[in-house]
């Protein structure tokens, strides 16, 4: 109904497995629901499916955050597989503080995608809750808080990445000497 009234007929919505698989791809404009929401009416579960129409809300309206975190999916997608395994590889080879330091930046490359997401995802979050006063006042604490606690697991995530990478460069900044 919300995708509709914003005239996005376009999107697909689909129902996917799993939990905590809710998500819109903008590539192909699919709107991806978990079971446990998609076959739902709870208010949770319609403040999780009206927060993904939020992104597709987003891409229609050429969001710039958004865009720059699509932007930003390859490269992280790289650097989050390649990270650990080339700070083993520079620990392995006798403290290679070359691989090391890629191998950081790797990982401080997912933490720049992680802050980039934190707009997005409020932001989702400030629209789909606009949509829902419109259409289900009495239901607007509830789905406040559900959608609060969805935003704070992103600023978690953002937090644990920031102590890791102070702890990576802890660990390993204070090495000048250079075994290439």
């Amino acid at each position: 109904y919300i995708l509709d009234q914003a005239g996005l007929y376009e999107v697909e919505i689909r129902e996917v497995a799993g939990n905590l698989t809710d998500n819109y791809n903008p590539t192909n404009k699919v709107l991806s629901l978990s079971q446990s929401v998609y076959n739902s009416s709870s208010i949770a579960a319609v403040g999780v499916a009206a927060h993904e129409v939020g992104h597709a809300l987003q891409d229609a309206s050429n969001y710039a955050p958004m865009r720059m975190r699509s932007a930003l999916v390859p490269i992280v997608s790289l650097g989050s597989n390649l990270s650990m395994p080339l700070i083993l590889l520079g620990l392995v080879l006798g403290m290679n503080q070359t691989l090391i330091r890629i191998g950081i930046w790797c990982f401080a490359l997912v933490l720049l995608f992680q802050v980039v997401t934190l707009p997005v995802e409020f932001n989702a979050s400030h629209r789909a809750l606009r949509m829902l006063n419109n259409g289900a006042p009495q239901e607007m604490p509830m789905a406040r808080k559900v959608l609060f606690a969805a935003a704070l697991t992103y600023v978690a995530a953002v937090l644990t990445s920031m102590l890791q990478l102070f702890r990576l460069l802890l660990i390993f900044g204070g090495h000048n000497n250079d075994n290439n």
